[in-house]
């Protein structure tokens, strides 16, 4: 890890997010101001500033931004990290403004270059990457921390009952076709993991199409109790929803491979929330889920984006049966040919 110990006297003026700060021996102290309102020494603005009892402590959380080719959302998400105390974008080489725009807003870029096997992307980083501090923050481009989540994680952080726990986990205020979602399905993510204490564990998916480098859709396993946190993390895709329906019809692929490959091997279940490894059992899926996201959990008063949210998941589900009962199709096929040909 690196330490970040500089003299508690060490003033300056940072440009950055358009705040005025010091060092401490604890990180960066912000606080809100400029030098156009305060004047143009450093005694002077941190006088000014400290009049108005504007301190912010920075959140001792390394958060770390998952990105390829994400010059639209870059900047939304970098500018909702101001209170953090370290962000750094993992970038997978990216052929786009990703990076210039990134290293513009101050976030330290490094890059992840794949090497088809184990680690990926999230492990790479937990096992590899050097941050200042034990708890990091993943969050994808199109992700940002509300106030109230950034407020929930500052307090759980610093205070010392954390250190009994291994992460926590944080729901998502999911956006679709141009509209927050309040009610209807729930979206939850561990994502805020003191290392050393979770990890991403190899799931025998890297012969499998849909996840590449990144680990598919399920938790960290993780060594100590799980703190759930209040406020949201809002997800918000500014690309066209034509490119939702791309990804998930990929994902669809890796969930049926990774279902059939845990039928014929009796491999373990890859870690899922409740939530999730209550829906993977469920027969006539795709009807349940739209009932219990429509109707149950009223996702109706969302208006058409909760029609359309619950009808496009619904399909999903579909999809991934579909393709898992054509894969055990070929399998008994290929089953059939083999017995015939002893």
């Amino acid at each position: 890890m690196e330490a970040v110990a500089p003299p508690a006297h060490s003033w300056f003026v940072v440009m950055r997010f358009g705040l005025i700060g010091r060092l401490t021996p604890r990180g960066v102290v912000y606080a809100a101001g400029s030098l156009e309102k305060c004047g143009t020494t450093e005694s002077e603005c941190w006088g000014s500033v400290l009049s108005k009892n504007e301190l912010v402590e920075k959140v001792p959380v390394s958060v770390l931004v998952q990105t390829k080719n994400e010059e639209l959302a870059i900047a939304t998400c970098i500018s909702s990290l101001r209170d953090y105390d370290e962000v750094v974008v993992v970038d997978s080489l990216s052929s786009d403004r990703t990076r210039e725009i990134a290293e513009s807003m101050g976030a330290r870029v490094v890059d992840f270059d794949w090497d088809g096997a184990y680690p990926k992307k999230k492990q790479w980083q937990l096992e590899r990457l050097q941050t200042r501090h034990p708890w990091v923050l993943f969050i994808d481009a199109d992700e940002a921390p509300s106030e109230a989540l950034t407020e929930a994680i500052r307090e759980f952080v610093g205070s010392d009952s954390s250190d009994g726990y291994a992460a926590a986990t944080l729901r998502l205020e999911y956006h679709f076709a141009g509209r927050a979602l309040r009610y209807g399905h729930r979206v939850y993510k561990t994502v805020l993991l003191r290392r050393g204490s979770a990890k991403f564990e190899p799931v025998d998916d890297l012969d499998l199409p849909g996840m590449g480098e990144l680990e598919g859709h399920y938790q960290p396993r993780c060594d100590g109790p799980v703190a759930v946190l209040g406020g949201r993390l809002l997800h918000d895709d500014p690309d066209p929803v034509r490119t939702w329906f791309e990804r998930h019809n990929r994902y669809s692929c890796w969930e049926a491979g990774l279902r059939q490959k845990a039928r014929l091997s009796s491999a373990s279940e890859v870690n899922r929330t409740s939530q999730g490894k209550i829906f993977s059992r469920l027969p006539f899926k795709p009807l349940i889920f739209f009932t219990y996201s429509y109707l149950l959990r009223l996702g109706l008063l969302d208006g058409r984006a909760g029609f359309d949210y619950a009808v496009a998941l619904s399909m999903y589900y579909w999809q991934t049966g579909l393709k898992e009962r054509e894969l055990m199709r070929r399998e008994s096929t290929s089953d059939s040919v083999v017995g015939v040909a002893k």
